[in-house]
């Protein structure tokens, strides 16, 4: 009998050496391998299929030769979710959902399936007894659909002997680092293991066209476990966000073969499961009596989705030497940059200031739109003037003290003015082929930051 094979592994990255190595090459960690049997002396080749199914065999085609059709998409009834996907799941699909331990990834796909009509799905669980799914799913839905089907399994070759008889049309994996195959001799979770999971559900989901979400752990650092090529082989990456100490949670896609990869849903988590946002302006915006000062409105865009957010800052004298820069929900690097720009060009003395900024929601912005309402906000705590909360902006500020053009400008405007707002400041750049007059709120465009300073604080 032949000697089983055995290689290193970083479990950072998935990068696979002959001998143990102290430090990744590819990756840089240190004392990241482990060693793992690869392969069985006297394992097939491995396959979805079982030993009596036989394979179709492709072959090269031209180009021109190639037929297609249209894209089909699968509604899943998750307004949320069917934007972030590109429109709907597409058939034949490989879906990767990752996030914070606990932040609802499987309630957000048991809703999905117990909601789900005339579909037959599968929901299959390494984690959790059919007992405990029993009880969640009494607690979100009323009325499970009928086609829902779960099944408590860590092996792929029962689980894809459960498949073949039962045939669903979507499947659900909780979670992928669970599962094992008999073809490979390490334990669940390890990169190999999982490396060869994905590329069996892969297989089954391109030959059959059977769209599948995988459920994957996450990190201490916050990437997906797991070999980095887990990311690479599945189609879609999203990312499920949020603060366990805030109701809303925020469902991010990071990688898309099918549509937008910068797509933005929302969702609050209720003790019934969680619920949509369809208008998440409206929750990020403070509801407040009277005006306070340090607080400025922005119209920033998510993927195609535009939203009004509230940016909020707080300027102290620093007490103890060294002033303290902190930013929540934006890079703290930009807004060194932009308090660099206002002492520069606008002569606020800041360098003896403790600055904190805060994105209200527990959002993270990177849209530079909203540079401009970060400036406003910093300086308006500075002087302790309030703004008018009838006001918003959306500009990026250059270096030189410039306002620079953001793009889709009509989106923003548009989402302002069907809030209420009275007045929007723009770059002037940005007013070319723009139609103000179908707009009820008043449209300022500026060049300069000192013209907006001038307009608001005088």
């Amino acid at each position: 009998m032949a000697k089983s094979k055995t290689a290193y592994f970083c479990q950072s990255c998935g990068y696979e050496s002959a001998k143990w190595l102290g430090k990744c090459p590819s990756c840089g960690q240190w004392n990241t391998f482990v060693e793992e049997v690869v392969e069985k002396s006297t394992s097939a080749v491995p396959t979805w299929k079982t030993e009596s199914g036989s394979r179709r065999l492709s072959k090269p085609s031209k180009v021109a030769e190639i037929q297609t059709s249209t894209e089909t998409r699968i509604l899943t009834g998750d307004q949320e979710l069917d934007r972030v996907l590109g429109g709907g799941l597409v058939e034949g699909s490989l879906v990767l959902i990752g996030g914070e331990p606990g932040i609802g990834k499987s309630t957000l796909m048991l809703q999905l399936a117990l909601n789900l009509k005339g579909k037959k799905l599968l929901y299959i669980s390494g984690e959790e007894s059919e007992q405990q799914i029993k009880m969640r799913a009494e607690r979100i839905v009323k009325e499970p659909s009928a086609d829902c089907y779960i099944l408590t399994e860590t092996s792929t070759q029962n689980i894809f002997k459960q498949i073949e008889i039962l045939e669903p049309e979507i499947l659900i994996v909780d979670s992928i680092q669970t599962l094992h195959s008999s073809h490979i001799d390490s334990t669940p979770g390890s990169v190999s293991q999982v490396r060869e999971c994905t590329a069996e559900l892969l297989r089954f989901a391109k030959e059959t066209g059977t769209p599948i979400f995988l459920i994957g752990h996450i990190t201490k650092d916050g990437a997906i476990a797991g070999p980095k090529i887990l990311e690479h082989m599945v189609d879609t990456v999203l990312q499920f966000e949020g603060d366990r100490h805030h109701v809303y949670r925020i469902l991010r896609s990071i990688k898309n073969r099918f549509g937008a990869a910068a797509e933005l849903g929302i969702y609050e988590m209720q003790g019934s499961g969680l619920r949509e946002v369809s208008n998440p302006s409206e929750i990020l915006l403070s509801q407040r009596e009277e005006e306070l000062s340090g607080i400025a409105i922005s119209a920033m865009l998510e993927g195609a989705r535009p939203m009004l957010i509230e940016t909020q800052a707080l300027v102290s004298h620093a007490a103890y030497g060294t002033p303290q820069r902190s930013a929540t929900g934006f890079d703290t690097k930009r807004m060194n940059m932009l308090l660099a720009v206002l002492e520069k060009r606008c002569g606020f003395r800041l360098s003896t200031q403790d600055v904190f900024l805060n994105i209200a929601g527990g959002i993270r912005v990177e849209d530079p739109a909203i540079d401009l309402a970060v400036l406003i906000a910093i300086i308006s705590s500075h002087e302790d003037i309030p703004v008018s909360s009838k006001n918003c902006f959306a500009a990026e500020v250059g270096l030189s003290g410039e306002i620079r053009a953001v793009n889709r400008i009509e989106q923003r405007i548009a989402e302002a003015d069907k809030l209420g707002f009275e007045t929007i400041y723009i770059s002037k750049y940005n007013l070319k082929g723009l139609a103000l007059d179908k707009y009820q709120l008043e449209v300022k465009a500026v060049s300069k930051i000192e013209e907006v300073f001038s307009l608001i604080f005088g």
